[in-house]
């Protein structure tokens, strides 16, 4: 065997990340996870007042692409906080038109839109399968309103390529790859010829012949295949006139696998943000099972984790980030324990609340050292990463680091920092857009390369040490918090006074007569003139209360 090993977590992950081509796949995902580990789902159309308790454990999906699991601790208390693992589901990819039929020169080919800021060139020359949701009529329904469903789709063969010109038509592909995203990014599905271009089954039915019909918007051969893929899955007969709306996005049907010459990377698509997400439900499903049930029992908090939809576009959408989502989530928990729930009870909550925003960060790259802040350059498999950026493009600050540090010595789990160069824009993440509502942040994640290519490599020990993170999060965040406060040491109050260091500290001047002397010297009065008023301009001045 060439390879050790790998832990448990990580092939774990290699399984989920392969069955999750999409948002709507990895929430599905998660949910298979969090049933076995005893969570309950909720609806955001219903009422739970009656239906949360201590120690229970609950799920909220919202759009099928973004998912809010909490589980209460036994010594849960109304305005006690939350302890909220935060990151996103969606990554950059090509997403099938609401027309995609396209015929071209003997080729049938699918129109896309790119979705996000993805390295497009790395799509080219791949083996592209096709998943997302599908909008199914039941036809076994016979009721004059008839029955609609959603289904998910995955298929994970090589329908679809995106070829590239060859280098003797254009020799400069051999160093510059210019693309026009639009003409030459087009996938091909086929051949178009009579047989594979005309419908498969049944003639399309009355509400399937209007000009909008889903027959006129996509290739047959399209619909036939996602009917074959759905009718497989389901164990019952789906036509192609059965589909009536569609939400699809191509992805790399090469699986995910561990590599290096140790074993010790992941060669992956959909790192961002998949890696951080399967690590939180895997966290929080481990916080509750078996002997850690005990723990729960004790813990007066709610460990939550909240897995956002479109944050590669800017979490500006109904299941985003910048949504209600958590806010209303953490409004209706909160007040189903209350016996008076308030506006009040809920700003008390979100400031005893702690949010680990997690996307993944920059590792160094050893061919491009210099794109990196020398003091700041993560290396994969030595820890997660802290972000801080003083424009507060990461929501990190002194006080919310400081808490994340002592988490991860107890986890005994290394970190390292980030922070972009001066000259460099810097990107940003769920954790400012969340952090408004009023909830101290850090900004973590761990390092990788490639991101937003294709294919991606992070590292397995990263993946170990973030789950490790995140589960002692949840089960020591109390105990941390709670041994930290801040005091502001220094009051204002009058009379206040300012005096220089290498005074003797009964020299004082009223602050008042320091304002007076400044504003003088604005006046033209001489600095040496002033001097004999300040000892020098250039001390250190304190204030004496």
């Amino acid at each position: 065997m060439l390879y050790p090993p790998s832990p448990a977590v990580v092939d774990k992950f290699l399984s989920f990340v392969n069955q999750s081509p999409t948002p709507f796949h990895a929430v599905s995902n998660a949910v298979k996870r969090l049933e076995s580990a005893g969570f309950i789902r909720l609806k955001e159309r219903e009422d739970w007042s009656s239906q949360v308790k201590k120690t229970g454990k609950y799920y909220v999906t919202r759009n099928q692409s973004s998912i809010i699991a909490f589980a209460v601790g036994g010594a849960y208390q109304p305005g006690n906080g939350l302890a909220i693992v935060g990151c996103h589901t969606d990554s950059p990819c090509f997403k099938i038109r609401p027309v995609s039929k396209k015929t071209k020169l003997g080729y049938l080919q699918v129109e896309t839109e790119l979705y996000g800021g993805g390295i497009w060139p790395t799509w080219f020359d791949r083996d592209l399968g096709i998943a997302g949701r599908v909008i199914v009529k039941d036809s076994k329904s016979q009721s004059i309103s008839p029955a609609y469903t959603s289904h998910l789709v995955h298929v994970p063969l090589p329908i679809l390529r995106i070829p590239t010109i060859a280098i003797h038509l254009e020799r400069s592909q051999g160093d510059t790859l210019k693309i026009n995203l639009e003409d030459q990014a087009v996938p091909i599905l086929s051949m178009a010829n009579d047989i594979l271009n005309k419908p498969v089954g049944s003639t399309p039915s009355s509400d399937a012949k209007t000009a909008l019909s889903i027959q006129d918007k996509h290739h047959p051969l399209l619909l036939s295949i996602l009917s074959r893929s759905l009718s497989s899955h389901h164990g019952t007969q789906i036509s192609e006139n059965d589909i009536h709306d569609l939400e699809l996005s191509l992805f790399d049907i090469n699986p995910s696998t561990v590599g290096g010459g140790m074993g010790e990377f992941i060669f992956s698509p959909r790192l961002d943000n998949l890696f951080s997400s399967f690590a939180a439900i895997e966290a929080l499903a481990q916080s509750v099972e078996g002997d850690n049930q005990n723990n729960l029992e004790q813990n007066p908090l709610i460990r939550t984790i909240a897995l956002w939809d479109n944050e590669e576009i800017g979490s500006v959408s109904h299941q985003g980030a910048q949504s209600n989502f958590l806010e209303a989530i953490l409004t209706r928990v909160s007040s189903a324990f209350a016996k008076e729930p308030s506006p009040a009870l809920t700003e008390q909550t979100l400031a005893a609340s702690f949010l680990l925003s997690c996307d993944m960060g920059h590792a160094v790259h050893p061919c491009y050292p210099e794109k990196h802040q020398q003091s700041h350059r993560p290396i994969i498999n030595q820890g997660p990463v802290i972000k801080t950026n003083a424009n507060q493009r990461y929501a990190s600050n002194a006080p919310t680091t400081f808490l994340l540090r002592r988490v991860a010595t107890l986890a005994n789990v290394p970190l390292q920092e980030f922070e972009v160069r001066n000259d460099m824009a810097c990107g940003s993440t769920i954790g400012p857009l969340v952090s408004k509502i009023g909830l101290r942040t850090v900004d973590i994640g761990c390092p990788q390369l490639s991101m937003h290519s294709i294919r991606e490599q992070a590292g397995c020990h990263d993946m170990v040490y973030l789950t490790k993170l995140f589960e002692t999060f949840f089960e020591k965040f109390q105990e941390v918090d709670s041994s930290f406060s801040t005091v502001n040491h220094l009051s204002l109050s009058s009379p206040s006074f300012i005096r220089s260091n290498s005074q003797a500290r009964g020299s004082i001047y009223p602050v008042s007569l320091l304002a007076r002397l400044f504003i003088t010297l604005t006046n033209n009065m001489s600095a040496s003139l002033l001097a004999t008023y300040v000892p020098t301009l250039a001390d250190e001045y304190v204030i004496d209360i």
